[in-house]
């Protein structure tokens, strides 16, 4: 079959090849927003995310926002939401709705429907999600993924404690459940990057990748970090830098074989201080992350 609808990972080959590895999370908290001087509610985060939206354009690789804080606005902040969506795909950055959605059957179909359907109004070019019921939870999103060109984040390690019992359950295939995330991503990537003839960069950059926690020893979790298996390399989102203490000069350490496709998230690093000198601190780090991971 050929495909004329370009990948979500060759699409993020793209932007490593540019030398943009920064992942601009808008996280529209209460604390957040009075930094900002705009009111709690749904005109002040569209405010915040519109903001972080256009100074991130060209700079950053990504944007993430945090559809929870978000939602708590009710249909005004699906609306405000919907306009920061729109300003990011007229800049041309990508999307990443951190939904975090996660279920089994029609009820995940309609989650896939919802954030990663071309032309919806909530459309983005990835979401967060959650495979605890098995990866094949994830078939209802898998033909957006090979159809539409978009892709999904899986929760794997991630840094809060209560998460680490589930995370580091040994299967009974010997493995742990985060391993498991991992090591299906990329089973999958390999799979589905052959049938992409006319995207060469599907072969280099997978579409389904992991979020692992740059503030974690991944070997606690039985997440190898030396050279990975044939095939695209896996993306991994990794919050953690900046304001949680994780130092983007440390990626090769923490994440080694794992991180070829790394894409640095950081929110409260760059959104505290308002929106004055918001784009300076986006170049900056977006600058130290690519002098860090170009070393």
């Amino acid at each position: 079959m050929t495909h004329t609808v370009p990948t979500f990972g060759g699409r993020l080959a793209a932007q490593f090849a540019a030398g943009r590895h920064l992942c601009a999370g808008i996280d529209p908290h209460a604390a957040l927003l009075d930094e900002w001087g705009v009111d709690n509610d749904a005109a002040g985060a569209e405010r915040m995310g519109r903001d972080v939206v256009a100074a991130a354009a060209g700079v950053a690789a990504c944007v993430k926002p945090q559809i929870a804080l978000f939602e708590r606005f009710g249909s005004a902040g699906f609306a405000a939401l919907e306009r920061v969506f729109a300003d990011a795909r007229e800049a041309g950055l990508l999307v990443v709705a951190d939904v975090k959605r996660g279920d089994i059957g029609s009820t995940f179909a309609a989650y896939a429907d919802a954030w990663l359907t071309p032309g919806a109004p909530l459309e983005a070019d990835a979401m967060t999600v959650v495979a605890y019921q098995g990866f094949d939870s994830l078939a209802g999103a898998f033909r957006h993924v090979t159809d539409h060109g978009k892709g999904m984040f899986v929760l794997a390690a991630t840094s809060n404690p209560e998460a680490r019992e589930v995370q580091r359950a040994i299967r009974e295939d010997g493995r742990t459940v985060a391993a498991a995330m991992v090591a299906d991503a990329e089973d999958w990537n390999a799979v589905h990057a052959a049938s992409h003839d006319t995207d060469p960069a599907a072969h280099e950059v997978g579409s389904i990748g992991v979020v692992l926690g740059a503030t974690l020893a991944l070997d606690d979790f039985g997440i190898a970090t030396g050279e990975r298996p044939a095939g695209p390399a896996l993306p991994v989102l990794a919050p953690g830098f900046g304001h949680q203490g994780a130092r983007i000069e440390d990626a090769h350490r923490i994440f080694g074989g794992i991180g070829q496709a790394l894409l640095a998230n950081e929110s409260r690093s760059i959104l505290r201080g308002g929106s004055t000198g918001l784009s300076i601190r986006i170049k900056e780090r977006a600058a130290a992350i690519q002098a860090a991971l170009a070393a």
